[in-house]
């Protein structure tokens, strides 16, 4: 009779790197997880284990993904059918397997798709899954209906195309004049709109990439069914989380665009909730049909604006920690120019917070007319992300955000001053 695994010897099978363009890896994941769980661990050792920072990277992944799907086998677990959304511009290289002609190839629909048959196999779980075109030029919708049709549980996927649904004349989408003026967010709207037609209990949405494993889906069911919160929000700040990330992307002046970022949405930061972009968040049906029934934003900066119509109902919400690997190389924000995506979280939120009436101290709306009025172009960013005023030089993450720290008026004469500088070398607005 063979021994049952132990601790220290399923540890020692874990490799140190995950990487998502190879197969190999993501079946491996699931093939140590699935040896922990049969070993039946004591959980506390099995948390300080993976949480040990000599841990190996699969490691701590592989301890998320048991806690989840821990948590799904558990008796707890209630029938919850569960929508998956996502957008797709531009995936036509991450959709398809990894080759020599595709070496940024995620195979990341047929991953999806066995993560969540992994995670709910043998529980009341069950899901669709919603990929939307959102307007892409390359076929990412043709592309994601072909690879499911070919892939076992590809008829739990339901390929939308923004384009067909724009322009109406009511509902969530009657804003928008064509699929071009959706930058994501219409996207996620309409796969939301339609999963929540559909009878979906939850929506969960996410990135096309496969950067988020969804076996983690237990992680976020655990407390919208135990603690009944209607939102649950995943954080990669988390001390818990695992986060694999080039912070490099960003130069020091991240700490203007934080500060700028903290102080106008101090109702939403003052929470805690710091990670408003996670690509992993669930939220219940009924209260997502109320927050995108006059949606601000369909750019990037959508998250936020959902963000900010639950806190101004004061909904219940909890954040979990859980493992997140950038899938950089194909990414939208590293197609752009740097400081686009930041010009539109910044603008965005500002709109967002005005909208839901969460402009409600004077450092807030002072903040605010300076994002108005002086940040009026993303190169107006590109001035300051290479720099930092004295005042921000040795702030931490606590100080962002404190007028204390840097008022509005003294970041509106730092920007001008930049923006002058920057003129030698660039034509700025």
């Amino acid at each position: 009779m063979t021994p049952p695994d132990t601790l220290a010897a399923l540890r020692a099978t874990a490799r140190p790197e995950v990487d998502l363009t190879r197969a190999a890896d993501q079946e491996h994941l699931v093939t140590l997880a699935d040896r922990v769980l049969a070993a039946d661990l004591d959980p506390a050792p099995l948390a300080a284990s993976a949480t040990d920072p000599s841990a190996p990277l699969q490691w701590r992944i592989v301890h998320k993904l048991v806690e989840s799907r821990r948590w799904l086998l558990g008796e707890q677990v209630r029938p919850i059918h569960v929508a998956v959304v996502f957008a797709m511009w531009g995936e036509q290289h991450r959709l398809r397997p990894h080759g020599p002609d595709n070496p940024h190839g995620e195979d990341a629909l047929r991953v999806k798709i066995e993560q969540l048959q992994w995670a709910t196999a043998g529980t009341p779980v069950t899901w669709t899954m919603y990929a939307v075109d959102d307007g892409c030029p390359y076929g990412s919708g043709a592309l994601a209906a072909e690879i499911a049709a070919a892939t076992p549980g590809g008829d739990q996927v339901r390929v939308l195309h923004l384009a067909e649904h724009v322009p109406t004349d009511s509902g969530p989408l009657r804003h928008l004049a064509s699929a071009d003026d959706s930058r994501k967010g219409g996207s996620i709207i309409l796969g939301a709109e339609r999963a929540i037609a559909d009878g979906a209990d939850v929506v969960v949405y996410t990135d096309a990439d496969a950067s988020v494993h969804l076996g983690q889906l237990g992680l976020l069911l655990r407390p919208h069914v135990e603690d009944q919160v209607p939102v649950v929000l995943g954080d990669r700040r988390h001390p818990d989380s695992v986060l694999v990330k080039d912070a490099a992307r960003w130069g020091v002046g991240i700490k203007n665009l934080r500060h700028m970022q903290r102080m106008v949405g101090a109702e939403i930061f003052s929470l805690g909730i710091l990670d408003t972009q996670a690509a992993f968040k669930l939220y219940e049906a009924t209260l997502l049909t109320e927050l995108i029934a006059d949606p601000v934003s369909f750019d990037f900066s959508f998250d936020t604006d959902w963000i900010a119509g639950f806190v101004a109902r004061q909904q219940r919400f909890a954040q979990v920690p859980f493992a997140f690997i950038d899938s950089a190389a194909e990414s939208a924000t590293a197609k752009q120019e740097p400081m686009t995506t930041w010009e539109v979280l910044l603008t965005g939120l500002v709109a967002q917070l005005r909208h839901h009436d969460l402009l409600r101290t004077p450092a807030a709306r002072a903040m605010a007319a300076v994002i108005d009025e002086e940040i009026t172009d993303h190169r107006v960013l590109d001035a300051i992300i290479d720099d930092l005023p004295p005042e921000l030089a040795a702030a931490t993450e606590a100080d962002y955000g404190d007028p204390g720290v840097m008022t509005p008026e003294a970041m509106r004469a730092y920007i001008i001053g930049r923006r002058q500088a920057f003129l030698a070398e660039q034509t700025l607005p």
